[in-house]
């Protein structure tokens, strides 16, 4: 029997999902020192899940989260071979176009759209220039898919194991 359109779009999300949490290594664009910001939140939550993340900020040198100070990485092109990468992005779309063009040309292997970051545009590109894309309408949120929200069921889909990081 055929699959119909929501089984279709489900497993192309478990897919996406698989890939994305099979990179060794992770990186947040958008990373923040501020609490109140996603971007805090969203490398609070790598962190937590012992994952092992890398901060993306051109205009900070260092960031503090957890009562810790990472050192930021500027450009996904300059990440430590950056094709063993997954990226979640927490950037307005503006930034988040040409940020996905970057991370395209350094090989970064798969993209996490944070509500808020993207456009149909943007959603369009990332979906058709990378392994995995992760974003848009679906999820356990009211907003889309969250990695706050849906990372660990990601994680699972993944076969991920992870543990609660004493911080």
């Amino acid at each position: 029997m055929p699959q119909t359109r929501s089984q279709k779009r489900t497993s192309a999300m478990e897919a996406a999902l698989r890939t994305f949490f099979s990179s060794p290594r992770f990186a947040v664009a958008g990373a923040s020192s501020d609490p109140s910001k996603y971007g805090h939140k969203v490398f609070a939550w790598y962190l937590q899940h012992s994952l092992p993340v890398t901060p993306l900020n051109p205009r900070s040198s260092t960031i503090d989260v957890l009562s810790r100070s990472y050192t930021t990485t500027a450009l996904p092109s300059q990440l430590q071979d950056p094709s063993s990468y997954s990226m979640s992005v927490i950037t307005p779309p503006a930034v988040t176009s040409k940020l996905l063009r970057e991370a395209k040309e350094a090989g970064v292997a798969a993209v996490w759209l944070q509500p808020g970051s993207f456009d149909d545009e943007v959603l369009e590109y990332a979906r058709k220039e990378f392994k995995a894309a992760i974003g848009g309408e679906g999820g356990n949120g009211g907003e889309g898919w969250c990695v706050l929200v849906d990372g660990e069921e990601g994680l699972r889909v993944a076969g991920r194991e992870w543990e609660w990081a004493k911080l």
